[in-house]
């Protein structure tokens, strides 16, 4: 589990130790809170998040190897219901 600025999070895969929390945290935007799964990836140096629900989580291999640079670092995270504390 890591705790970031937007929740808890199981890493499902951290291919080539892509996964940077203050990246990750810097790039989320709220829109992505609907989505248990989120993919990060980069592509031309740039770190690029995508979600995806209960019902697409599947689609995960095919988004990677049709949209991601191939080979390059990515990350799969799927949320945890437990909430952030609020400071």
């Amino acid at each position: 589990m890591i705790e970031t600025d937007h929740g808890y999070f199981e890493i499902i895969k951290d291919y080539k130790e892509a996964l940077e929390i203050k990246m990750f945290n810097d790039k989320y935007v709220p829109y992505l809170n609907r989505y248990k799964y989120i993919v990060g990836d980069y592509s031309a140096d740039m770190l690029r998040l995508k979600g995806f629900t209960d019902k697409t989580v599947e689609t995960i291999p095919d988004y990677l190897m049709e949209s991601c640079t191939p080979n390059a670092p990515y990350f799969v995270l799927r949320r945890l219901n437990k909430k952030k504390p609020k400071n």
